[in-house]
């Protein structure tokens, strides 16, 4: 439980108890980040769901600001980051990790959060329309499976946050999760597409950076999680 509390603690903004935890705690709570993912699903669904009684369109508006609200935007900057390394990227590796440690907005990140909220809002009203709300709730959980993935899987692009979770993810720990998504899929067939969409990442950021980051956790979570809900979307349309 306390894991569970570190890492709902660590991505969200809901409310929690306060304690200090040591390193090795801190990267255990990764194996959590799933179970927060359903967290952040049943609040985006729950609100979304009460106000799409009165409007559909009000409803995705306030899904996205939930969406927004309880994570605080941690992605979204991740998000950006990314973005705007990738324009330094055809540069050199030291240009590429310095506009990832810049904590000013470029261009390219302030495009990439404006299209990711506009497509998000898009597939939120769709969902709402369709009355897809368990895989709303889903959506959220599957994406963060990608930390535990990445993190086993790729190298750590420098000595950061990703680096510190890479020895606490267990390959226990992802076939639990992979598990769980086994029976997401039983319940919506669309989230198949989970394991092709963290794979599709991981190979980005190797091939494009070098490497795995929080920033690319958090790049990877969001870009998954639009994915899904274009998979899910195309799914509901064709039933």
């Amino acid at each position: 439980m306390r894991g569970f509390l570190l890492a709902l603690q660590f991505l969200t903004r809901l409310p929690t108890p306060s304690f200090v935890a040591t390193d090795p705690e801190f990267a255990a709570s990764m194996r959590w980040f799933p179970a927060v993912g359903l967290i952040i699903g049943l609040s985006v669904a729950g609100s979304g769901w009460i106000v799409a009684h009165l409007d559909q369109w009000t409803g995705a508006m306030i899904a996205l600001a939930m969406w927004v609200g309880v994570t605080g935007g941690l992605h979204l900057d991740g998000l950006s980051d990314l973005a705007d390394a990738s324009g330094a990227a055809h540069k050199d590796r030291d240009r590429l990790l310095a506009v990832l440690a810049d904590p000013h907005v470029g261009s390219f990140g302030v495009v990439a959060i404006a299209m990711q909220l506009i497509a998000k809002l898009v597939l939120l009203h769709a969902f709402i329309t369709a009355q897809a709300w368990l895989a709303l709730i889903l959506i959220p959980l599957c994406a963060r499976i990608g930390p535990l993935v990445w993190t086993r899987w790729l190298p750590p692009l420098h000595a950061g946050l990703a680096s510190r979770f890479r020895d606490a993810v267990r390959p226990v720990d992802i076939a639990l999760w992979m598990a769980v998504l086994a029976g997401a899929v039983w319940a919506c067939p669309a989230l198949l597409m989970t394991p092709f969409l963290l794979f599709l990442w991981g190979r980005h950021v190797r091939w494009t950076i070098g490497g795995i980051s929080g920033d690319g956790h958090g790049a990877g979570i969001e870009l998954v999680e639009t994915g899904l809900l274009l998979a899910a979307t195309a799914g509901v349309r064709w039933t």
